[in-house]
């Protein structure tokens, strides 16, 4: 069940950052009374009242500024925005109503997205000073009191923030929905393959612009099931390529990784592998999500009978902090194992909701660590006493141990080998807990 997304927007010092530390529970942004220091998005996961959503802190907005960094920041918030649910506009109530913070209400007020007033640095408790009202005047209905220094009102910011989440009944009717997102760097043909899809297949539902958290989402359903497509593209300017887009596409990444089951990785066939490509990927496994390899443009590459084992060696070693994700070379410019993503993608997601039952999971333990005894140290040795599945997407495993510190990465690699050999768990990462309890304790 995808979560989600609340954006802390609003000019520059207003306390965006403080309130978003506030709200998380921890010191995750960087906080100090200069405008500017937040520049990139920072999300974090917030809870109230039993619904759990990200929250994403954005660098302030100078709408009508030219300096560089400014704009940039500006466009990042922009992106925000697209890609949320529920936005909270941050103003000043010492500073009072500025002509940036009518601008910004005015952007938002044409993103159609449902918006919550918060004037910030409301310090005093009681009622609010007569200045408070002077935020009607944005025309975001009634604005919140909020201290986010001292926590003041943050609860009925919340309170306001809840009414506005997307029903769970929605995210529940689409749980037999594959969500899918196609990230890579820039022109790697993240677009063509969704126009290619889309050409492609004649039941497609419906091709909806601006909906939910990003520019467009591609419904299709088809004989091998429902998928929605997330479009990470869109970012690329053509009068100017420069370092603010390779950020852009790790940002928009971010998101649509956040928002899907499965993540396709497109890699340019033609110019290979790149460090950006890592970094693209690196989001997808650190979420825990399941993996499949694209290698674009497989139709404009000159080869051999062996070109491909050739690439697909030299990719394993590129990727080998991801060995489970598997490869598919295609073309979505002419199609080629276009149809065959659609059973891949099928695959690697059921893969990534594996449940496997404890007993079988200890047979499994028990014959490897017979074949191949725990470490030992000092004379103490590691001993395994049992291990369960606790939770999916990822399949993730909590083993009992008289030593964690005994319990080596090496053998931890060689227990996840043991575990993928036998149950399969292809295309997706597999997370490990440990936990250390005494022999009296498992008596």
């Amino acid at each position: 069940m995808t979560k989600p997304v609340v954006a802390v927007v609003g000019r520059p010092n207003v306390g965006k950052s403080t309130l978003f530390n506030k709200l998380i529970g921890q010191r995750l942004s960087i906080v100090e009374d200069t405008p500017g220091v937040t520049r990139d998005r920072i999300f974090a996961e917030c809870e109230w009242r039993g619904r759990t959503f990200m929250l994403a802190d954005t660098g302030g907005i100078e709408p009508q500024s030219g300096d560089v960094i400014l704009s940039q920041m500006r466009r990042q918030a922009q992106l925000a925005i697209e890609q949320a649910d529920v936005i909270i506009l941050v103003t000043d109530l010492r500073a009072g109503v500025t002509a940036n913070d009518q601008s910004v209400a005015s952007m938002l007020l044409k993103s159609g997205k449902p918006v919550v007033l918060c004037v910030n640095k409301c310090d005093t408790p009681g009622e609010p000073p007569a200045e408070f009202y002077e935020f009607y005047n944005l025309g975001m209905g009634d604005p919140i009191a909020v201290s986010s220094v001292h926590g003041m009102g943050t609860g009925d910011l919340l309170d306001a923030v809840f009414e506005h989440l997307p029903g769970e009944d929605e995210n529940e009717e689409q749980q037999d929905v594959i969500h899918v997102a196609v990230i890579g760097r820039p022109n790697a043909g993240k677009s063509s393959l969704i126009n290619c899809i889309a050409g492609e297949e004649r039941s497609i539902v419906s091709s909806i612009a601006g909906t939910t958290r990003d520019a467009i989402d591609t419904h299709i359903e088809n004989k091998h099931g429902h998928f929605v497509f997330i479009d990470t593209a869109g970012l690329r300017r053509k009068s100017r390529v420069d370092n603010a887009i390779e950020k852009y596409s790790v940002l928009r990444a971010q998101m649509a990784v956040e928002r899907a089951d499965v993540c396709v990785i497109m890699i340019d066939g033609v110019e290979g592998f790149t460090e950006q490509d890592s970094k693209v990927a690196g989001i997808a496994h650190e979420k825990g999500k399941a993996c499949i390899i694209a290698v674009n443009k497989w139709d404009a590459v000159e080869k051999d009978d062996k070109t491909m084992d050739r690439m697909r060696k030299k990719l394993m070693e590129d990727f080998s902090f991801m060995p489970y994700a598997p490869f598919i070379f295609l073309s979505a410019k002419t199609g080629q194992r276009v149809e065959r993503l659609f059973e891949l993608i099928t695959f690697v997601s059921e893969q990534n909701s594996m449940r496997v039952t404890t007993g079988m999971l200890n047979d499994v333990l028990a014959l490897a660590t017979a074949r191949v005894q725990p470490p030992t140290d000092k004379g103490k040795r590691l001993r395994i006493y049992y291990m369960t599945q606790v939770s999916t997407k990822p399949p993730t495993f909590v083993f009992f141990v008289n030593r964690a510190d005994l319990f080596h990465f090496s053998y931890q690699r060689y227990l996840e080998n043991q575990l993928r050999e036998t149950f399969g768990l292809e295309g997706t990462p597999i997370r490990f807990i440990i936990r250390e309890k005494s022999d009296k304790q498992m008596k």
